[in-house]
């Protein structure tokens, strides 16, 4: 029953961010804030495989919908860690810069092809048979990723890290500083 839930709360995301139904899309967002949380969030998963956090979180104001870009977040730090090895890293950096706030995740792992992980961002699309048991997932997450970015304007660049793991990178519209 949690698993139809998570499912279904998956879809429902997948769908808004996809037909724009951002009802506050001009809040000015912490990334860097929605990142520490999703980290903090995490602690006893990331504990239990032993994995190193590194973490630069710099100032990085998306505007958008604080509940899709917190999704979007989560998401992409769901993975690093559900698809880490054992006692591995996962690296986590915000940062601004031309008017774009920036969200890279990037994790360790097992090599992967940069042919396979372009389709990563495709609904139930997963790697490997390791990647498709029912508790790591139905092959929404990045998916849901994509969807949420282009609903804000912004883009999602997935890309096989030449020692294994994934590097997952975010751009989005900055938030409009006050003068």
């Amino acid at each position: 029953l949690d698993r139809a839930d998570r499912m279904l709360e998956s879809f429902l995301a997948l769908a808004r961010a996809e037909h724009g139904v951002l009802a506050d899309a001009q809040t000015s967002v912490s990334l860097a804030e929605l990142v520490a949380a999703a980290i903090e969030q995490r602690a006893g998963a990331i504990a239990d495989q032993g994995l190193q956090v590194r973490q630069r979180l710099d100032d990085a104001d998306a505007r958008g919908s604080q509940a899709l870009l917190a999704r979007m977040v989560e998401n992409v730090v769901d993975n690093a860690i559900r698809h880490n090895e054992p006692g591995g890293w996962v690296g986590v950096e915000t940062w601004s810069e031309d008017g774009t706030a920036r969200v890279v995740v990037e994790s360790g792992g097992p090599r992967l092809r940069e042919q396979d992980v372009r389709e990563l961002a495709q609904p139930f699309r997963r790697l490997g048979a390791e990647r498709t048991g029912s508790e790591l997932g139905v092959g929404l997450g990045l998916a849901i990723v994509a969807a949420i970015a282009a609903a804000h304007d912004g883009a999602l660049e997935l890309h096989a890290r030449a020692e294994g793991g994934l590097r997952v990178a975010i751009a989005l519209p900055r938030a409009k500083v006050p003068a």
